[in-house]
């Protein structure tokens, strides 16, 4: 088996030595993923830019080619590389279109996610408060830790069909006002890599069928009683700490959720 480089060839070899990266028993590009995942989470290279060619990793990390092509190959497989024919690999970013809409399910009767055109977005409410017990927990916070609540509606073609609201920890997204959200045209995913260096890389969800309450029903331009689709995802970065809680009702009289499962 190569051995990884000495903490004083390599800084992020370093990390390794302090027992960051997976298990010394893990197959071996598997460690070599653990430490571009290291670098990634670091920003030594940002989202939209190129990494290292799989032959400049291969001699930092001192072993053979093909043992960081299966590194990358995993990474690609994940969504947090992309490859890029003639050009090289690239660090993903959901200011690319074929990432925007990258966790949204709901699709309309025909088309894709995004063949509607973009969202139109409408900000009800964002403010800074101390975190309930339960949001507390799903951002692995501390109750009443500082936590930033925005409510929005997104609409397509006119119709409002999603109303959503968030959680974010009151920390790495100081400064996020309504007037930033309402005024950036791009996806919140590409303000929050731009503005606050968090990338949203994976996330869970949680669903169930309930009634549109009062509020929900003004807001989506539904009778009080209209079923909804509630979806509670929780979007985590590097390393699997959790950065949103979103709960979203959606409507499903023109769109479908639509989930690819292998």
């Amino acid at each position: 088996m190569a051995i990884l480089p000495s903490p004083l060839s390599d800084p992020v070899a370093s990390a390794a030595e302090t027992g960051a990266v997976t298990p010394a028993f893990s197959p071996l590009y598997q460690q070599i993923k653990a430490l571009i995942l290291q670098s990634l989470q670091a920003g030594e290279w940002k989202p939209g830019e190129v990494i290292p060619s799989e032959m400049d990793l291969a001699a930092r990390f001192h072993v053979s080619q093909g043992t960081v092509r299966k590194a990358i190959d995993e990474l690609a497989a994940e969504n947090l590389v992309m490859r890029r024919q003639g050009k090289g690999t690239f660090v993903s970013t959901h200011a690319e279109q074929r990432v925007q809409y990258r966790f949204l399910r709901l699709m309309p009767e025909s088309g894709d996610a995004g063949s509607e055109g973009p969202a139109e977005r409408q900000i009800i409410d964002c403010k800074r408060l101390r975190a309930p017990a339960d949001i507390a927990r799903a951002l692995a916070l501390r109750s009443g830790d500082a936590v930033l609540q925005v409510r929005r509606v997104l609409a397509f073609q006119d119709a409002p069909t999603i109303l959503e609201d968030l959680w974010l920890p009151g920390g790495p997204f100081k400064g996020l006002t309504a007037e930033r959200l309402a005024g950036y045209r791009g996806p919140m995913y590409a303000l929050f890599e731009t503005e606050f260096g968090v990338r949203m890389v994976r996330a869970e969800e949680k669903i169930r069928a309930v009634a549109a309450d009062a509020v929900a029903a003004q807001l989506l331009d539904v009778p009080a009683g209209t079923p909804l689709l509630s979806v509670e995802r929780t979007a985590f970065t590097y390393n699997g700490t959790p950065m949103e809680l979103r709960r979203g009702l959606y409507r499903t009289d023109t769109h479908h959720y639509k989930n690819e499962l292998s």
